[in-house]
């Protein structure tokens, strides 16, 4: 859906209401990234924000709603660094804005100066801070009293690999083959099996889910968090396997779990048997991953990993089965 003329439609709605946020109609305005949404930065002299076009069909608007009640709670108590939503002149925090039918729904943040940390800047010093940030995350989101009405999205095995996938099926995956798909099947159904155990009240809750490399932001010695989209409710110890998102295969994984393990516990316990745990959820993510990619091919992302995606996740796949016995 991503097309050329589906962004200039869109971009052409943000500059019709730009005043909505009180910037001028001839304000800057730049494509920041394609993922489930559309995201814009717009800024004029004194003014710079972002503005997140909600994917069609994702998420509806209480989930919206819901995920921007988490952020201002977060916000308001300052448990992690996120940046902040910025209300339309009306005071709406969510804008739904006609395009010819289809309700177009925007948010605003404010800008944040920072980039992604790269593979070679120290990773696991950022895990480490990473891992404590989770920590914090959890432990809010254990003891937050949610608004009437909040509803997010459950990440549990039956909406990631199985009967109600919400990304859709790992055996669409580009360049898949039949024996590949059976390994998949395979190696989703011991999946499910590791999973089970694993699913109690105070091992599953709401979680970031999605605190990937591209969703931090690195400015000197600050880590800002963004992208709360895919917030829900999971296993707390999946927003690890979401941390290593695309790079799952590198050799820099241990020393990242090894870190973020550290940093975590410098807040919070964890299980004895965790790192066990974050290797299951971590081959859950990259299949997940896999069918993304196969759902989503109109992104950048998608089109960038295409069929060696697949292949990996073949060797991991080959790899966390033999380790499981």
């Amino acid at each position: 859906m991503y097309d050329d003329a589906y962004l200039a439609r869109i971009e052409g709605l943000i500059r019709a209401h730009l005043p909505l946020w009180e910037l001028p109609a001839d304000a800057a305005l730049s494509l920041l990234a394609i993922s489930e949404n559309a995201t814009f930065r717009a800024s004029a002299p004194g003014r710079d924000l972002v503005l997140r076009v909600y994917r069609p069909g994702y998420h509806g608007t209480a989930e919206i709603s819901s995920e921007l009640a988490w952020i201002a709670a977060l916000r308001a108590e300052a448990v992690v660094p996120t940046p902040a939503i910025l209300p339309a002149r009306d005071g709406r925090a969510l804008v739904e804005i006609d395009d010819a039918g289809t309700p177009r729904r925007i948010t605003a943040f404010a800008f944040v100066p920072g980039a992604e940390p790269r593979e070679g800047d120290d990773l696991p010093r950022w895990f480490h801070r990473l891992g404590a940030i989770h920590a914090r995350l959890h432990a809010h989101a254990r003891r937050w009293r949610r608004p009437d009405g909040f509803t997010r999205k459950v990440w549990d095995f039956e909406s990631m690999l199985g009967a109600r996938p919400l990304w859709g099926d790992f055996r669409a995956a580009p360049g898949l083959d039949e024996p590949g798909r059976a390994l998949l099947e395979r190696t989703a159904r011991v999946l499910q099996a590791r999973l089970a155990p694993l699913s109690t009240p105070d091992s599953f809750g709401l979680v970031h889910a999605d605190l990937r490399l591209a969703n931090l932001l690195v400015e000197g010695d600050d880590l800002t968090l963004i992208d709360f989209d895919d917030c829900g409710f999971s296993w707390y110890l999946y927003d690890f396997a979401a941390a290593v998102s695309f790079i799952e295969h590198t050799p820099v994984v241990p020393a990242l779990k090894a870190a973020w393990m550290e940093g975590y516990r410098t807040l919070a316990p964890l299980p004895a048997d965790a790192g066990a745990r974050l290797d299951v959820l971590v081959m859950l993510r990259r299949m997940l991953l896999t069918a993304w990619i196969a759902s989503h091919a109109e992104t950048p992302t998608a089109r960038s990993m295409g069929e060696p995606y697949t292949h990996g996740t073949l060797a991991l796949a080959e790899d966390f089965l033999a380790r499981m016995g």
